[in-house]
């Protein structure tokens, strides 16, 4: 707790969304918001998130199918910014990947789905891009180089995209071992690094998708999101298409703690900033309706880890909602109390400041959020 007279952490919210960034910002209590943007307005925003070594410091990408893809850094947290690092360049001589009706396509480098600025070097940053490339930079963004060894792994040639494009969406760095960083490609599965993104091992032993024809398969599994909390790095956290999944080895094997959701699809989940053994998720319908079950929108926690879930629904709609809220659209910030977000397809961005308990709408009617960040500042 702050000592008394201290000043009181506050909170910002970077929002990416289907045209344009928001960035919200509140103080401790997390009752009142200033709402600034839209930044880029029109632009595809996939992802803003800032630099845990400099508040600063705040990276975007920004897309369009007219322009596009651009990388934008903020150096003064979010008044001002640059272009930086425009060409993710595609090499002809790549190889191919395979496509749904089983021929080879030529990867291609379109779109950056995920930012993942170092946990100490604000210039440090690395990006996920479709088609499944994982890209680092030393410089803030100026410069780029792929970590080739994941893409050239022995299975890449079996990749296939998922039905939003075969993305790397997610990147998690290990916080106690420099040299570990795990991702997560739709539609290839968990891989993870051990000596900083040179050389790659695929991590999903324990999964089953049916959808494949060996359920079984080393690649071929569509995750949609991991997660894990900065204390127990060994412990990850899964939501899968369909299934939600829990590993306590860094990945070398999962099992499955869906227990009793309505549900076990869905897009995000979290891990509360204090509890590491306390998950959220957010179930809907199935993969051809994405919406949630009964119209009513339910985040779930379990405060054992899995199997045991409750729904969270005080503040939420509990009728006629039918908006989904995607893969990067949760997020956690640090504060004693730990405080949940997310946004959602229909333009909400909600609160909760107490874990869960009760939710409040910081924001309604922007266009479609992909995706939802938070930096606590002292």
């Amino acid at each position: 707790m702050a000592a008394k007279g201290a000043p009181m952490s506050s909170v910002r919210v970077f929002v990416g969304t289907r045209k344009g960034a928001f960035v919200l910002s509140s103080d401790g209590k997390r009752e009142r918001w200033d709402v600034a943007g839209p930044h880029f307005a029109g632009w595809e925003i996939y992802h803003v998130k800032g630099s845990p070594a400099d508040p600063s410091r705040i990276y975007a990408s920004q897309s369009s199918g007219w322009f596009g893809q651009v990388l934008q850094r903020s150096s003064d947290g979010g008044t001002s910014w640059e272009p930086v690092g425009s060409a993710f360049a595609y090499d002809g001589d790549a190889g191919t990947h395979q496509w749904y009706d089983g021929t080879q396509r030529p990867w291609k480098f379109t779109r950056i789905w995920h930012v993942e600025p170092s946990l100490d070097d604000p210039d440090t940053v690395y990006a996920g891009a479709e088609d499944a490339a994982l890209f680092a930079s030393r410089d803030g963004g100026n410069t780029w180089e792929e970590l080739s060894g994941l893409r050239t792994h022995e299975s890449g040639a079996s990749w296939q995209p998922g039905a939003g494009g075969m993305c790397l969406h997610t990147i998690l760095l290990d916080p106690q071992n420099a040299k570990r960083m795990f991702v997560a490609i739709s539609a290839a599965g968990a891989f993870r690094s051990d000596d900083a993104g040179a050389t790659w091992r695929p991590i999903n032993r324990g999964l089953r998708s049916a959808q494949i024809p060996d359920e079984e398969a080393e690649v071929g599994h569509c995750v949609h999101r991991i997660a894990m909390h900065p204390s127990r790095p060994q412990t990850l956290f899964m939501q899968k298409h369909w299934d939600v999944m829990r590993s306590d080895d860094a990945g070398a094997s999962w099992h499955e703690i869906s227990g009793n959701l309505p549900t076990d699809f869905g897009f995000p989940i979290d891990v509360h900033a204090h509890d590491p053994e306390t998950v959220y998720v957010v179930p809907i319908t199935s993969d051809s309706q994405h919406f949630p079950p009964d119209g009513k929108l339910r985040v779930y926690r379990s405060r054992t880890g899995g199997n045991e879930w409750e729904p969270l629904t005080q503040g939420l709609p509990q009728r006629d909602c039918y908006v989904n809220v995607l893969r990067d659209a949760m997020a956690v910030d640090s504060l004693d109390a730990c405080g949940i977000y997310f946004g959602t397809t229909g333009g909400q961005v909600y609160v909760s400041p107490n874990a869960g308990n009760t939710w409040n709408c910081i924001v309604r009617d922007l266009p479609a959020v992909l995706s939802v960040e938070v930096q606590t500042l002292p």
